[in-house]
C-alpha cells in the first residue's frame, strides 16, 4: 500500500493533548506532559502509517504497539478512543487514575485489556518487551513465509522516553536487537529532555544517536516533533521500508506543550491545575468551561482508519487462505501455531522413567534428557542460554541457532531466523524481559525456555515478575540451585533466592529432588499456561530413586515419597536435600525406633 497522504489542512494535535489535561484534573493526579508532547506522533502513527484493526485488536498479522514509557498511557487510551476501539469509551477514558474496579485506563497499559500487547510500568521492560515481539515476527516469517505468501508481516512500534533509554535491561535489549539486525522493530524515542529531577542532563550526556548507530541501528531525526506531522510520517515509512537493521527514531517534543511549565519537570507527573488547563484550551481555540470534549471534526479525521483495518484483515485472510491451498502441509502447521495448540500427546516425547540413569545424576543433566527431546519435536519452543550452554544441558541434536543468516562468528557457529535456540550473552534481565514479549506475541505460539545459573536470576528477576503479573508462559531452567556448587564459592550460592520466588505471585517454582521429577516438572512447567515457572535444579549428583519418585506426585505439589504405617514423624525433602530427609529417615528408625515417613515437596 502506499504512503498515506498527509492532511496538511489540520494537525488535530490539540484535539489529542488537550484532554489529557483534563483527564489528569478531575482526580488531580496522573502523567499529562509527555502524552501532551507526543500528540503529533501519535497522530503519525495511528492514523497515517501503523497497520492494526480497531474493530479487531487481535488480528494476528497487526503491527504491535508498545508504550514502553507506560506512565505515559493517556497517550495510547486517548487514541484507542479516537480510532475505534470499541471498549474506549469517553467514559471509560474518565475512569483514568479512578478508583473504578471497571477501569480499562489504569495508570499504566496493562495486557489484560483489548489492544495492550505488553504491560508496562518499570521502565525498560517495554522496549525488551518490543525487541522479543520482533524477534517473534522475524522467526514466524522465516519459518513460514513462502514466494508470494508473506503471511507474516507485521512491523513493531515502540515509544520510548528518555528514562527508559538509561535503564541497563533496556542497552541489553537494544544491543541484541541490533546484534540480530531485526530490521521489523522501530523504536520512535519521545525526546523532551525531561526526567522526574529535572533536565536529562543531570544524570545523562551521552550521544544517544551515536549509541544506538553503535549498536547497530538506524538512526533518523525530527526536530519538531511538537508540530511536524509530515516530517513525523516521513521518517515512520522510512523506517517501514528499512530492510537491513532496527531503526530509532528522535522525534524532539517538548513536554506539556501549550501548558506554563513546558519543558519543565513539573509537567511530568502532576495535574497542571485549573487555571493553567482552561488557559490551554482558550489558546487552543476551545471553550475553557467545557470538560472532557472531543469534536465531531475529530472523530471524522480518525473515522478512515477502522475500514483501513479491515482491509488489512481482510487482505491477511485472503493471503493465508490461498498459501493453504499452495501449502496445504505447511499451512496446517502455521494455523496450528496461529491458535497457540500443543501437539497431542507431548507429554509421551519425555522419556519413560526406565529411560533414566539409576547412578547419582545432576538434575540440570536430568533436565536436558527431558528438555531435549521436547524442544526437537515442539516447534513452539524456543530455547536460549546466558553464554552457558555447556553448563545447561540444554543443547538437541539438529538444533539451529537463531541468528542474522549472514553472520559469520570466529567459533564458527552460524544459524539464520528459523533458529529456535538463542544465544542471549551475558544479559539475564534481558533474557527474561526479551522472553516476556516472545511469549506475548500470541498465547500459544512460542514458549520461551530461559537457562542460567540459578544466582543469575536475581538478575533477571524484575523480567520474570513482568511475566508473572501477565500471566505470560515461559520456563526458566535455573541450575546451581544451591551450596553444592562448591568451588564458585557464596557468590554463587543462591540460597536466598527459593524463598523470593516462592514468595512471588503467579509463579510456579518447583525444585525436582532426581530425574524422573525432573520430567514431572517439566509436565507441570508446560501444562501452565498462565504462569511463568522456574526449574531450579542441582549442579552435583543426586541419588535417584526409581521406585519412589514420580513425575504424576509432582502434578499435586507434594507426594508421599516414602510411606510408613503408623509414622511418628514426616520429613519433608525438596529437591537436592531430598537425600537428607531419605537418610534421616533411616537413621531415625535404626537408632532411635522413631518411624518417619517422607514427603516430597518439589
Amino acid at each position: 500500500m502506499a504512503p498515506h497522504v498527509v492532511d496538511l489542512t489540520t494537525s488535530r494535535s490539540e484535539d489529542v493533548s488537550v484532554p489529557h489535561c483534563d483527564l489528569c484534573e478531575q482526580f488531580k493526579g496522573g502523567h499529562p506532559g509527555s502524552a501532551m508532547g507526543m500528540a503529533a506522533m501519535g497522530i503519525a502513527l495511528w492514523k497515517y502509517v501503523m497497520r492494526y484493526s480497531p474493530t479487531n485488536p487481535d488480528y494476528f498479522n497487526r503491527d504491535r504497539f508498545v508504550l514502553s514509557n507506560g506512565h505515559a498511557c493517556l497517550f495510547q487510551y486517548t487514541l484507542m478512543h479516537l480510532v475505534g476501539y470499541k471498549h474506549m469509551t469517553l467514559d471509560q477514558l474518565r475512569s483514568y487514575h479512578s478508583e473504578r474496579t471497571d477501569s480499562f485506563c489504569p495508570g499504566h497499559p496493562e495486557i489484560e485489556h483489548e489492544g495492550i500487547e505488553v504491560t508496562t510500568g518499570p521502565l525498560g521492560q517495554g522496549i525488551s518487551n518490543a525487541v522479543g515481539l520482533a524477534m517473534a515476527t522475524k522467526h514466524l516469517a522465516a519459518t513460514y513465509n513462502k514466494p508470494g505468501f508473506p503471511v507474516i508481516s507485521n512491523k513493531i512500534w515502540c515509544v520510548v522516553g528518555d528514562a527508559c533509554l538509561q535503564e541497563g535491561v533496556a542497552l541489553e535489549a537494544i544491543s541484541l536487537a541490533g546484534h540480530w539486525k531485526l530490521n521489523d522493530l522501530i523504536v520512535i524515542y519521545d525526546n523532551n529532555q525531561i526526567t522526574c529531577d529535572g533536565s536529562v542532563d543531570l544524570a545523562n550526556t551521552e550521544d544517544v544517536n551515536a549509541k544506538m548507530a553503535a549498536c547497530g541501528w538506524k538512526v533518523l531525526t525530527v526536530d519538531d516533533g511538537n508540530e511536524d506531522i509530515p516530517a513525523i510520517v516521513d521518517a515512520l515509512e522510512q523506517a517501514r521500508a528499512e530492510s537491513q537493521q532496527p531503526v530509532f527514531i528522535n522525534i524532539r517534543t517538548i513536554i506539556g506543550i501549550g501548558s506554563k511549565v513546558a519543558g519543565d519537570a513539573k509537567a511530568h507527573g502532576a495535574a497542571l491545575g485549573p487555571e493553567d488547563v482552561a488557559n490551554i484550551k482558550r489558546e487552543s481555540g476551545m471553550n475553557a468551561e467545557e470538560h472532557f470534549i472531543v469534536s465531531d471534526e475529530t472523530y471524522d479525521f480518525f473515522a478512515g482508519v477502522r475500514e483501513r483495518g479491515q482491509q488489512y484483515e481482510r487482505g491477511w485472510e485472503e493471503l493465508v487462505e490461498a498459501y493453504g491451498r499452495e501449502y496445504p502441509e505447511v499451512a496446517d502447521e502455521f494455523a496450528r501455531r496461529v491458535k497457540g495448540e500443543m501437539v497431542k500427546d507431548w507429554t509421551k516425547i519425555i522419556p519413560p522413567k526406565e529411560a533414566f540413569p539409576t547412578t547419582p545424576t545432576a538434575s540440570r543433566k536430568s533436565a536436558g534428557l527431558v528438555c531435549n527431546p521436547l524442544a526437537a519435536e515442539l516447534t513452539n519452543i524456543m530455547v536460549g542460554t546466558a553464554d552457558l550452554s555447556p553448563s545447561v544441558n540444554m543443547i538437541w541434536k539438529g538444533k539451529v541457532d537463531f541468528q542474522h543468516p549472514d553472520l559469520r562468528p570466529a567459533c564458527g557457529i552460524t544459524g539464520d531466523y528459523t533458529g529456535r535456540y538463542i544465544h542471549w550473552g551475558i544479559r539475564e534481565h534481558a533474557m527474561a524481559a526479551i522472553s516476556n514479549g516472545l511469549a506475548a506475541y500470541n498465547k500459544g505460539t512460542i514458549l520461551p525456555v530461559t537457562s542460567s545459573f540459578f544466582m543469575f536470576y536475581l538478575y533477571a528477576a524484575p523480567g520474570v515478575r513482568m511475566g508473572a503479573l501477565q500471566r505470560l508462559q515461559a520456563i526458566h531452567i535455573a541450575t546451581h540451585d544451591s551450596i553444592g556448587t562448591g568451588e564458585d564459592g557464596p557468590t554463587h550460592q543462591p540460597i536466598e533466592l527459593a524463598a523470593l520466588y516462592r514468595a512471588m505471585p503467579n509463579i510456579l517454582y518447583i525444585r525436582p529432588a532426581d530425574s524422573e521429577e525432573t520430567a514431572g516438572a517439566f509436565i507441570a512447567a508446560l501444562r501452565a499456561t498462565e504462569s511463568p515457572s522456574i526449574i531450579s535444579l542441582s549442579r552435583q549428583p543426586l541419588p535417584q530413586y526409581p521406585q519412589h519418585s514420580s513425575r504424576e506426585g509432582v502434578q499435586r505439589g507434594a507426594y508421599v515419597f516414602i510411606d510408613e504405617d503408623d509414622a511418628d514423624v514426616t520429613l519433608i525433602g525438596v529437591g537436592s536435600e531430598m537425600q537428607f530427609a531419605v537418610e534421616a529417615r533411616r537413621v531415625l528408625r535404626a537408632d532411635y525406633g522413631v518411624r518417619a515417613r517422607v514427603v516430597s515437596f518439589p
